[in-house]
């Protein structure tokens, strides 16, 4: 059966060959910072699961002092000239896009056909994990038509992929930083602290201040930890379930839905979300690193507004 695990090992693989491809640029100037941290990288992916927490906390505190004191830095690997790409362009255009799309249309295949996929009498795909499986396979089935298709020098891929992750930097591992800081809220118990906190010092007597806490909390709580996904789990332990629903009978569907659109408010107005706010200003070039969140927050700050009027219209008038 294919697990998630081995979905690690492909990442970890890929890790591995971009951290030997550093360390052979002679002409990098942080190249072992660098091979440094894609090893470690790639070494959490590979053995993880058999390091155990605190080989796995040191070599995250070890990412972390490297990317913190700017021991890694971009590359610039020599794959195609500038000349060749600009004659693939021509000849391709837009076409050059379908390998790339090729990647969520078997994402989404793969999620809707391969959960009760038997091989042999056996699951072919951990069915908890059909999505990041089925990711894995878009991946490589893209790559395998670009490779096919366009024929390009055997390290281009790598060296390519290479150039991709050294511009976005330590950024690359903030997901699974902000992750893992959501269980461990979580585990902590940080939605009860909150929720102490919150009904002593804020007033939630009335049905729209409840509200009001909980869509500006969802974005706060997002705004410093990334992720609307951990910030959930938080605020609604803290104030949802047992302020809107328990106590002034809000619909818990409606609650949980608007909720999480509060919370991606805050992702807007955030560095913390990098992947969304900036790696793309880090792969555009653009001289200014915020300025994905500077021109998104005009956006935000109403939208939350908009948010907390429509949870209050609709999470009281549709009881579940």
């Amino acid at each position: 059966m294919i697990t998630l695990e081995h979905v690690y090992l492909l990442a970890g693989l890929f890790f591995a060959a971009v951290a030997a491809l550093s360390a052979r640029d002679r002409d990098h100037r942080k190249r072992l910072g660098n091979t440094i941290f894609w090893s470690l990288l790639s070494a959490n992916f590979l053995f993880g699961s058999h390091l155990g927490d605190f080989a796995n906390g040191l070599i995250v505190l070890g990412l972390v002092a490297l990317g913190g004191s700017g021991a890694i830095g971009r590359s610039a690997p020599t794959t195609t000239t500038p000349m060749e790409r600009q004659a693939s362009a021509a000849r391709y255009g837009n076409a050059l896009f379908l390998p790339a799309l090729l990647v969520p249309l078997v994402t989404v295949l793969g999620t809707l056909t391969l959960r009760h996929a038997v091989v042999l009498g056996r699951p072919l795909v951990d069915a908890a994990q059909v999505t990041l499986i089925s990711l894995a396979f878009g991946v490589i089935a893209g790559l395998c038509w670009a490779i096919t298709w366009l024929r390009p020098p055997a390290l281009a891929p790598i060296e390519e992929g290479r150039r991709l992750v050294d511009s976005i930097g330590w950024a690359a591992i903030l997901p699974q930083l902000l992750a893992a800081l959501g269980v461990i809220f979580t585990q902590a118990g940080v939605g009860r602290a909150v929720g102490e906190l919150a009904t002593r010092f804020i007033p939630l007597d009335r049905p729209i201040e409840a509200v009001a806490a909980y869509c500006i909390g969802m974005a706060l709580f997002t705004f410093v930890m990334g992720n609307a996904f951990a910030a959930f789990p938080v605020m609604t332990a803290a104030i949802g379930l047992p302020v809107i629903v328990r106590e002034f009978g809000g619909s818990p569907a409606i609650m949980s839905a608007i909720g999480m659109l509060a919370g991606f408010c805050g992702t807007l107005c955030t560095p913390m979300a990098a992947n969304f706010n900036i790696v793309p200003a880090a792969l555009l070039d653009l001289p200014n690193r915020n300025a994905v969140i500077a021109a998104q927050m005009p956006t935000a700050i109403p939208l939350l507004l908009g948010n907390i009027v429509l949870m209050y219209v609709l999470v009281f008038r549709f009881h579940s």
